[in-house]
């Protein structure tokens, strides 16, 4: 889709595709007019047989929508995939902002190219500023598989999700759909979107879900962005990846969260694998783990804190976060401990990725889970945060942890994916060959055992797509 009309000169931005019943394909999309007016337009696939739909043709009619009154002409973008209404329209929600307020616009339409704006919007919340990239979509409260974007009814939740514009982050929250005026509620307005629970603690934005009715699973697509300098970027040649897809589903247990994780594709890439089975590491000790070269694994692993140790441990009203605190050299009494990840045998270099147990004066435990890039590098231009938040653990659950480690980016996933964290990192140490791994507990009362399965990872061949007889 190249910029080349005037209504997308300055700009082919965000779109989705919507499938039709016949199996064709339809695209909506931004386009940045010549006057940097933010406008919809319609696409549709020069030949519905290709596999790839490579080519596309852009309707003659665009723009199908222009910013309705009320909307300023650079705040209406990112249309969603339609999803149909009980009386046989389409409907799309596309991403706004009313002063300080974002917003989701609503519109219904027959045939992609005549449309009627709802009276209310889907949803809004003050201050979230501009909502870019709004995604919605049904998730089974019973079922262990992705929905269709169009199904609707007594166990199916909706989610709405927002890429923030003013903060650069990816908000979600879980509630009711009113198909009859095109609204949304959240179940809990405490954590509504954009004030609530974030797709990811890390680099992770803009993401996009889409609903793979070949293996019944709803895929969610991200936008791994840079955190070293632009001067370093420019001198690589290239800036920004995207993240490994991850399923999403409804997390029964909490009510509240998804659970994202890596799609079972990535497990094809496995090669030899490790086990280390209730690993004893004291408080305050690093214990190196011998898997060859470090920079491509896929790690599960499975923690255990000393019982005695959570009993014993004084409550404190102290407040605890993973951004504000000192990273993994901030001892308490049951954590910093987990993983040092693209670390060189000296430590030097090492991105932790870790739980750290708070004990309120209540007796109550709060689990965070953080990833510490203060270490992650010696280089002096690269982006040095540390990323978590509390994850929920319920009663009986092991502390669990999947990190996918691929040279500069770490993905992590806490409790089956609740807790998600995207870190870039630029080692010029903990490389190839020099990359290690280790546990680490720096907790100063309780010890930790941990059991582990290692995956060294192949890395994924990309070939060209056979779409002619002769290349076969």
């Amino acid at each position: 889709m190249v910029a080349d009309q005037w209504y997308d000169k300055n700009g082919v931005w965000t779109g989705s595709a919507t499938i039709l019943p016949d199996g064709k394909v339809v695209m909506l999309y931004t386009g940045s007019t010549t006057e940097n007016v933010q406008v919809q337009n319609l696409a549709y696939p020069a030949d519905h047989s290709d596999p790839l739909l490579i080519n596309w043709v852009k309707y003659s009619g665009n723009p199908v929508l222009v910013p309705p009154p009320g909307i300023l002409d650079k705040d209406f973008r990112d249309p969603t995939t339609a999803w149909l209404t009980s009386e046989g329209k389409w409907r799309i929600t596309i991403g706004s902002k009313i002063n300080k307020t974002g917003i989701a616009l609503v519109y219904d339409t027959k045939d992609f190219i005549n449309y009627e704006l709802l009276d209310g919007i889907l949803h809004a919340v003050p201050g979230t500023g501009m909502w870019e990239c709004v995604d919605f979509f049904p998730v089974s409260k019973t079922e262990e598989n992705g929905l269709d974007t169009s199904v609707n009814g007594p166990s199916v939740k909706h989610v709405v999700k927002a890429s923030l514009d003013d903060d650069r982050h990816d908000y979600y929250s879980i509630g009711t759909y009113h198909e009859k005026n095109g609204t949304w509620i959240p179940d809990e307005p405490k954590i509504d979107v954009g004030i609530g629970l974030r797709y990811d603690y890390g680099i992770y934005y803009a993401a996009k879900t889409f609903y793979d009715q070949n293996k019944n699973r709803r895929v969610l697509w991200g936008w791994i962005g840079e955190s070293d300098s632009e001067a370093a970027d420019m001198q690589k040649g290239w800036a920004s990846v995207q993240s490994i897809p991850r399923t999403i589903l409804f997390d029964k247990k909490t009510g509240t969260h998804l659970l994202q994780w890596p799609v079972e594709e990535i497990e094809s890439l496995r090669l030899k694998s490790y086990e280390f089975n209730q690993v004893k590491v004291q408080a305050g000790s690093v214990v190196p783990l011998d898997v060859g070269p470090a920079t491509q694994l896929d790690i599960i692993a499975e923690f255990e804190i000393d019982n005695e140790a959570l009993e014993k441990t004084t409550g404190s009203n102290v407040t605890f976060s993973c951004s504000s605190s000192g990273g993994t050299v901030e001892r308490g009494a049951l954590g910093p401990f987990g993983l040092l990840v693209l670390a060189d045998d000296s430590l030097s270099e090492q991105t932790p990725v870790y739980f750290y147990i708070a004990k309120g004066s209540d007796g109550k435990l709060k689990t965070f889970f953080c990833n510490d890039q203060s270490r992650s590098s010696v280089a002096s231009d690269v982006n040095k945060q540390i990323y978590g938040n509390l994850v929920p653990v319920l009663e009986g659950e092991k502390l669990s942890l999947r990190v996918l480690v691929d040279h500069s980016i770490v993905e992590s996933f806490a409790q089956g994916g609740r807790t998600v964290i995207t870190s870039r990192v630029y080692p010029t140490k903990a490389i190839y060959g020099a990359a290690k791994l280790f546990l680490f507990n720096n907790a100063t009362e309780a010890s930790v055992s941990a059991s582990l399965r290692i995956w060294q990872m192949n890395s994924a061949f990309i070939r060209p797509y056979p779409n002619d007889k002769e290349s076969q």
